[in-house]
């Protein structure tokens, strides 16, 4: 890898001439920084997409090139990655359609809008992954007919399409109305159907079949249980299955009936409640039964409920180890459940509080001031705070504040000098320093002494010219890279890097 010249590529500085250049020898790590840069031109792209073809599908994707840039023969990669943007030619459908090449057949069955005698072509496919995958993806008149495909492969992909009838949903998760599979992956590739792990690298763990089909027809309900567009009465039924896998499919569903909420919340299984306790649709009196779980995961989980009652929040806040995370019902707090969860006894709540990076200016001011440490960490960062309180913070807390403080967007140059002086130091407040807009050149050069904050440095604009130059032979090949990549390398540094 050339550090110099990937970090030339991604230099937003960086003249369009030397682009020129760079395109000119880039291999697939420059082409790929190449590519990333909002001030490549037409031309550039065109050049960059007929050096490599990853490029080229990336390009592709990010709309900077267009059918007529594209020959589907010469860069078959690019040409699907059009097709599967909607901005590729019919004929070129037709032609992957029967491609003799499986991955490219199996591309362009997931690609959208595909004229209709390309999707019959598809579902004949001698080889089931161009069919499931068609059948993952198609719309729902080709969903249903491929619902009584003789592979339960392609079955399964049906049901976990969105698109796919609700009727045709409900059919597949009974087996009712259906002909049986005929086949499966497993007894493709045995002649004598055996109800074991199978040990073949490209079967799932624990796929067997013993005539019916089992583990594919397992995953298949396991699809259909968790497709939002299956019937919720055919789904219920499945609650008090023997799978766990199967249950839980159900625990994030928002269209359940109560007493299935109930059954899940009493599932042995603590994932199954945690996503359970999580679902926004799960009334409070289940959520209620839910915060006196055994479970530390399936509290913090209801934690992260956005319908969680507030009052139930608070008392979860001491024991289900959040962390100083904002949760959603704590961003949509009331003005007045703002003020009273801010006048909270428990140093925890007002921890949840100050995530929130909108608090009124009195209520931001007041938490700034909090005599808990926990509640520091989570308020420093919070726009509008004075350097006088952020300094003071530093002053009573020292290390267990100071990175969080030196993510403070209104961090002052000085303060940020002073968070680099802090005796003794934190590593981490140097990664935070060495990234923040306002760092100065000697708070820079004293990020440069931590191995992880370095090359944020040397990639800093504020950074020193001649040091800039310096880093660009440094030992450390990332650190090489972030100096090239830095906009205030001069330009005539920049030519002379540049092959």
């Amino acid at each position: 890898m050339n550090h110099i010249l990937r970090g030339l590529a991604a230099n937003p500085a960086l003249p369009s001439e030397l682009v020129d250049r760079l395109i000119t020898v880039a291999d697939d790590e420059i082409a790929t920084e190449l590519a990333a840069r909002p001030d490549l031109g037409r031309a550039q792209a065109l050049a960059l997409a007929a050096r490599a073809e990853n490029t080229a599908v990336r390009l592709a994707y990010e709309g900077r090139l267009t059918s007529a840039d594209i020959d589907p023969v010469a860069q078959p990669r690019a040409a699907l990655a059009l097709l599967d943007t909607g901005a590729g030619l019919p004929e070129w459908a037709r032609r992957f359609a029967t491609d003799p090449v499986t991955e490219r057949r199996e591309k362009l069955a997931a690609c959208p809008d595909l004229p209709p005698d390309v999707t019959d072509t598809l579902a004949a496919d001698s080889e089931i992954a161009v069919v499931a995958e068609l059948a993952l993806w198609t719309t729902p008149d080709m969903a249903a007919r491929l619902a009584r495909h003789p592979h339960a492969g392609v079955r399964s992909a049906v049901a976990a399409n969105e698109a796919t009838p609700p009727a045709v949903l409900e059919m597949l998760l009974t087996g009712d109305g259906l002909p049986p599979a005929r086949h499966c992956l497993v007894c493709d590739r045995e002649r004598t159907p055996a109800a074991h792990p199978h040990p073949t690298d490209d079967l799932p763990p624990g796929a067997f079949c013993t005539g019916s089909h089992e583990s594919t027809v397992h995953d298949m309900r396991r699809q259909a249980l968790s497709n939002p567009a299956t019937p919720a009465r055919a789904a219920a039924g499945f609650a008090g299955h023997s799978s766990a896998l199967l249950r839980w499919s159900l625990a994030g569903r928002p269209d359940l009936p109560p007493e299935v909420w109930g059954r899940l919340a009493d599932d042995p299984l603590p994932g199954i409640r945690g996503d359970l306790a999580e679902n926004p649709a799960v009334d409070a009196t289940h959520l209620r039964a839910l915060a006196t779980d055994v479970s530390p995961d399936v509290r913090r989980s209801l934690a992260h409920n956005p319908r969680v009652p507030l009052d139930l929040l608070t008392s979860l806040a001491g024991t289900a180890k959040i962390g100083a995370t904002l949760l959603p019902r704590i961003a949509a707090a009331t003005p007045a459940e703002v003020e009273s969860l801010a006048k909270s006894p428990d140093p925890a709540v007002r921890m949840l509080l100050a995530a929130r990076r909108d608090l009124p200016p009195g209520t931001r001011d007041a938490l700034a001031a909090d005599t808990d440490a926990k509640v520091l960490k989570s308020i420093a960062p919070h726009p509008g705070l004075s350097e006088a309180r952020l300094r003071d913070m530093i002053d009573r807390h020292g290390v267990r504040v100071l990175a969080k403080v030196a993510t403070n967007p209104d961090a002052s140059p000085s303060l940020l000098e002073h968070v680099t002086r802090h005796d003794p130091p934190v590593p981490k407040a140097f990664r935070e320093v060495a990234r923040h807009r306002n760092a100065t050149a000697p708070a820079l050069l004293a990020c440069l002494t931590d191995r992880q904050a370095r090359p944020m440095a040397a990639a800093h604009p504020s950074l020193p010219v001649p040091v800039i130059v310096e880093l660009l032979g440094d030992a450390e090949g990332r650190v090489a890279e972030a100096a090239a990549a830095n906009p205030s390398l001069p330009p005539a540094m920049m030519l002379k890097l540049t092959p």
